[in-house]
C-alpha cells in the first residue's frame, strides 16, 4: 500500500470518529437539556409513555432520509424529563415521591371515572372544575383520565394520588380522602397548570379542623356562608360551626317556638341547603345554641323565665335553671335542630352564666341555691345546678348520637357534679372566674378542641382586649398544642387535642362588612389549616406562603 492511500484511509476513519463523537454530543445535550421547558410546554398526557416512545423514535433533522422501517443511520435521542418538585399547594402535601415526567394538566377529551358509585359527587364536582367529563363507574382508562377509587385501609381522610402515564390516579379508604385528593389535583392545576409527575402521600395530622361563625350577632347571608363553604373544602377544612342563638338574636326557623326568631333570620331550606353543600364537600356543620346564658333572644318572649337576683334584678342573658319550664323550651329546641343538622357534632356552649360571676352565688340567687339542695343534698351548690344542666342538654343532644362539646368555662371546678365524660372541651379562653390551665382537662382524659382566643378569634369591633388575628401570627407562632395565651402543652397531650377552629364573634357587627370579614380571615384560615394538617415547620416561609396563595387565589 503507498504511503499516499495510506494517508486517504486515516484521515478518513479521523472524519468518521469526529462525526461519531459530535453525534454522541448532540444526543447527550438533547437528553439532559431538554426536559424543563417540555415539562412546562406539554399540555396533559403529552410525553406519556406510548408518546415518548414514539419520539424517541423520530428522526434527528440533518440525519438523512431513510425508508419507513428502516433503522436511521444515526441513532435518535429519547426523551427526557427533569425529576419533578413537591406540588405547591395549601396546606402542603405530607409527602411527595418524585419521578421524571411530563405531569398532566387537563386536555380535550380527558375524563373523570370512579370506582364506585359513592363517588359520583366527588368526580362531577372535579370534572366541572378541571374542564372534564364525567364519565361515571368504569375500568378502563387512557392518558389524559383522572380515575378516583377506594381502597386501602387507614385514616378516612388521608389519600395517595399517582400523577404517571398522562394519567391521574387518587384513591383513598374513604370518600373524604378521595375528595382532599381532588382538592390537590385541582390547586395543582389551578396553580401551577400541571401536577407534578410522581406519588402524594398525604393526610391530616388532626381529625377536626373548623371554622365557627357567630350569625346571632351579625347575619351572614346565605350566599355568603355558601361561598365560604367552598372555600374551606377547597382549604381541606373539615367542620363549619354555626352559633345562631345568643343575647341579640335567634337567627333561624322555627317551628316548635317561632316566637323566638328573630326578623332577620335563615329559613330551614336555606339552612338545609347550606348543610347539603357542606356534606358535598365532607364538612360537617356544628349546630351551638348556648345554655344557661346567652339566651337573651329567647328570654325576650319569654321574659319569666329570665333569671333574677334576690333583689328582683334581672340577670342579663341567663335562663333561671331552677325552673322546669327553662329546660323545657331549650329541650324543645335541641330535638327540633337535631333534624336539620344532620352532623355527628354538637356544641352546648355552657359558658359565661352570669349567677356564677358574683362573689357569693348562693346568697345572689336563693331560688337557685334552693334548687340545688333539693336536687344534691344539704351540699348543692349553684355551680352544681349549673353542670348538672349542662349534663341534662348532654342527655338530649346524646339520644340524637351526637358527640358533644361545650366552652372551657362550662366546666366547673369544685362542683360535686362531674361534667359527662363524653363531653369535649372547647378551649377558648383562660380569662374566666377560677380559671383553669388546660393540663387540668387534659390530665383529667378530656379530648379538647384549640379555639385559643389569643391566635384564633376574630371578633368584629376589636373589643376589650381582642384585635384581628394575623395569618402570619398563626403561621409563626401557632400549633394546635398552644391552646391558652401563646406557651403549648407538653407533648404528651398530643393525642388529646383533636384540632382547632378559627372563629369569627359579631361583637359589634357594623364594624366590618360581609366582605371586609372575607378579607381579614382569608389569610388567617389558611396559616390555620397548614398547622392543623401539619403542625410541624411549614415547608415555605411566610413570604413565599402569600405568594403561593395569591397564585391558588
Amino acid at each position: 500500500m503507498t504511503q499516499h492511500r495510506r494517508r486517504r484511509r486515516d484521515a478518513a476513519r479521523r472524519v468518521i470518529r469526529k462525526r461519531a463523537a459530535v453525534a454522541a454530543a448532540v444526543v447527550g445535550t438533547v437528553a439532559l437539556g431538554t426536559g424543563v421547558g417540555v415539562w412546562a410546554a406539554t399540555s396533559g398526557g403529552d410525553g406519556g409513555p406510548q408518546q415518548s416512545a414514539r419520539r424517541s423514535s423520530d428522526r434527528v433533522p440533518g440525519a438523512g432520509s431513510a425508508e419507513p422501517g428502516t433503522p436511521s443511520a444515526s441513532p435518535s435521542p429519547s426523551r427526557s424529563y427533569p425529576l419533578s418538585q413537591a406540588p405547591r399547594t395549601i396546606p402542603a402535601v405530607r409527602s411527595h415521591t418524585a419521578e421524571h415526567g411530563p405531569g398532566w394538566k387537563p386536555r380535550a377529551g380527558g375524563r373523570v371515572l370512579v370506582s364506585d358509585a359513592g363517588l359520583a359527587d366527588e368526580g362531577r364536582l372535579a370534572a366541572g372544575e378541571l374542564g372534564l367529563t364525567y364519565a361515571g363507574v368504569k375500568n378502563d382508562a387512557r392518558a389524559g383520565d383522572v380515575r378516583l377509587a377506594l381502597g386501602g385501609g387507614g385514616n378516612q381522610e388521608s389519600y395517595t394520588m399517582t400523577v404517571r402515564g398522562g394519567r391521574v390516579d387518587i384513591t383513598g379508604p374513604g370518600e373524604a380522602g378521595v375528595f382532599y385528593g381532588t382538592r390537590t389535583l385541582k390547586q395543582e392545576v389551578h396553580g401551577g397548570g400541571t401536577a407534578p409527575e410522581g406519588v402524594v402521600r398525604d393526610e391530616p395530622a388532626k381529625p377536626v379542623r373548623g371554622f365557627m361563625l357567630d350569625i346571632a350577632r351579625k347575619p351572614f347571608s346565605e350566599t355568603w356562608i355558601e361561598d365560604r363553604i367552598r372555600e374551606l373544602g377547597d382549604l381541606k377544612f373539615n367542620e363549619l360551626g354555626l352559633h345562631f342563638s345568643d343575647d341579640q338574636a335567634f337567627r333561624i326557623e322555627s317551628t316548635t317556638h317561632p316566637e323566638i326568631v328573630s326578623a332577620d333570620h335563615l329559613s330551614k331550606a336555606q339552612v338545609k341547603k347550606i348543610v347539603d353543600l357542606a356534606n358535598s364537600r365532607h364538612i360537617t356543620v356544628v349546630p351551638e345554641i348556648d345554655s344557661p346564658g346567652h339566651l337573651g333572644a329567647v328570654i325576650a318572649a319569654h321574659p319569666d323565665l329570665q333569671l333574677r337576683n334576690a333583689s328582683g334584678v334581672a340577670t342579663r342573658g341567663a335562663v333561671d335553671i331552677s325552673k322546669e319550664a327553662s329546660a323545657k323550651i331549650v329541650d324543645d329546641l335541641l330535638n327540633e335542630y337535631a333534624g336539620l343538622f344532620t352532623g355527628d357534632q354538637w356544641h352546648l356552649g355552657g359558658d359565661e352564666y352570669q349567677a356564677l360571676t358574683v362573689r357569693d352565688p348562693q346568697a345572689s340567687y336563693p331560688q337557685l341555691a334552693a334548687a340545688a339542695r333539693e336536687k344534691y343534698g344539704p351540699g348543692g351548690t349553684v355551680a352544681d345546678l349549673a353542670t348538672g344542666w349542662l349534663n341534662a342538654r348532654a342527655d338530649t343532644v346524646r339520644a340524637h348520637d351526637r358527640t358533644m362539646r361545650a366552652w372551657n368555662d362550662g366546666f366547673l371546678r369544685g362542683t360535686s357534679v362531674q361534667p359527662a365524660e363524653d363531653l369535649r372541651v372547647a378551649y377558648w379562653t383562660g380569662k374566666e372566674i377560677g380559671a383553669r390551665q388546660p393540663d387540668e382537662y387534659l390530665s383529667a382524659g378530656r379530648k379538647v378542641v384549640n379555639y385559643n382566643d389569643e391566635f384564633l378569634y376574630y371578633v368584629l369591633g376589636q373589643p376589650q382586649t381582642f384585635v384581628y388575628p394575623t395569618g402570619q401570627r398563626i403561621y409563626q407562632q401557632w400549633n394546635p398544642r398552644v391552646l391558652r395565651g401563646t406557651a403549648a402543652v407538653p407533648a404528651r397531650y398530643e393525642g388529646q387535642v383533636l384540632g382547632g377552629t378559627f372563629a369569627v364573634w359579631g361583637d359589634f357587627p357594623n364594624a366590618q362588612t360581609e366582605e371586609q370579614v372575607a378579607a381579614g380571615i382569608r389569610m388567617p384560615l389558611r396559616a390555620t389549616v397548614q398547622k392543623l394538617w401539619d403542625p410541624g415547620e411549614p415547608p415555605l416561609s411566610w413570604a413565599e406562603f402569600g405568594k403561593l396563595s395569591d397564585r391558588l387565589g
